[in-house]
């Protein structure tokens, strides 16, 4: 088996090279109304936001991407330089590596930056033994948040792409009360990764102390999809025909967000591709938007280019703004909107069971 720095090589190179989306875009389903008359001023519409007691200059977080090997660390330096420029979120990929010892200046890179809004990332399956892999506890957390002086961690949900991984840790029992554990010691966000969550697992989660959910929904990246390619390059045929068979497997995000009753604050990520995203979410009920795939390829090249691309996000978010008679982000989220094709079959469909 690859070591942890090669694996995540393995996935960045994927995610830059290979067709890892099921296709279907979920967000284009979601359609706000337009405004003729809007009575607000472009040049005068706000877009600040706060979010976790965060103020942010658009609801926006570049979410977990990378880190713990070489070019790691040039990858969440671009992406933190630029997020820091812009105020806004940032969240560094899994910190497994780090608190392992494995390049750690890869996340600690993100501390040279004044990034207003930093969220760490472990995953839920660490936090309970698997096998003869020891449980992380108390100081493994703390390592991950010191890493990055983070203001949050993100215990992440992700059995889809350890049931492919070819070293993948299936066990889940026992990830709730683990949870349950490290919200009740570190201000802790509950994420998936590309699958989504639905409102009976949100419920699971309510009154333990999570701070916010990040839905994290099918539509884009599929870690299912990225996992199948790294089995096919080891001739694992079972992880293979099993990330072929679950490619597209997930809850959309529009569907999880429209169908989230809680009062938890809600990040709104996968398969968001432009600024008019961001403001559909809004309008749905996302306290924040997130993204990853989104910058990877500028992040590869330059600060410059993160920034460049974040910034065309938030132009076409203040667009949608004026297009809805929307001055600010409060107004955005008490606009009206339509549900159409796959998403609206999808919400009909789970509302049945709701």
């Amino acid at each position: 088996m690859k070591g942890i720095d090669a694996r995540k090589a393995d996935h960045i190179e994927i995610c830059l090279n290979e067709r890892i989306e099921p296709g279907y875009n979920y967000w284009n389903d979601v359609r706000l109304i337009h405004d003729a008359l809007p009575e607000v001023d472009y040049s005068e519409i706000d877009t600040t936001s706060n979010v976790l007691g965060r103020e942010l200059e658009f609801p926006f977080i570049v979410t977990a991407i990378t880190g713990g090997f070489k070019g790691a660390e040039k990858i969440n330096a671009n992406i933190a330089k630029a997020c820091a420029d812009l105020g806004i979120g940032m969240g560094t990929g899994s910190e497994r590596a780090g608190i392992d010892g494995v390049d750690e200046n890869s996340y600690r890179i993100i501390r040279d930056y004044d990034v207003p809004l930093v969220i760490g990332n472990i995953g839920a399956p660490q936090l309970i033994e698997q096998g003869r892999k020891r449980a992380y506890g108390k100081m493994d957390i703390e390592k991950a948040m010191e890493l990055i002086d983070a203001d949050y961690i993100a215990l992440h949900l992700n059995f889809l792409q350890e049931v492919v991984q070819p070293e993948g840790d299936t066990n889940a029992k026992g990830c709730l009360d683990a949870i349950k554990r490290v919200a009740s010691d570190y201000p802790t966000i509950v994420k998936e990764t590309g699958a989504g969550i639905s409102m009976s697992t949100i419920s699971k989660l309510e009154g333990y102390g999570i701070r916010a959910v990040d839905l994290a929904g099918m539509g884009g990246t599929s870690f299912s999809a990225v996992e199948l390619y790294r089995a096919r390059n080891e001739n694992d045929a079972i992880r293979t025909r099993i990330g072929e068979t679950f490619f597209d497997w997930g809850i959309p995000t529009p569907v999880a967000l429209e169908c989230a009753d809680t009062k938890l604050p809600l990040i709104a990520s996968g398969g968001v591709r432009t600024g008019l995203d961001v403001a559909r979410a809004i309008a749905m009920g996302a306290t924040c938007v997130g993204a990853a795939n989104l910058v990877l390829a500028e992040a590869m090249e330059s600060a410059e280019a993160v920034k460049e691309k974040l910034t065309i996000i938030k132009e076409e978010l203040k667009a949608a703004m004026l297009l809805t008679g929307s001055a600010n982000i409060k107004e955005l989220s008490t606009k009206r909107y339509v549900l159409l094709g796959q998403t609206e079959q999808w919400i009909g469909g789970m509302k049945k069971w709701m």
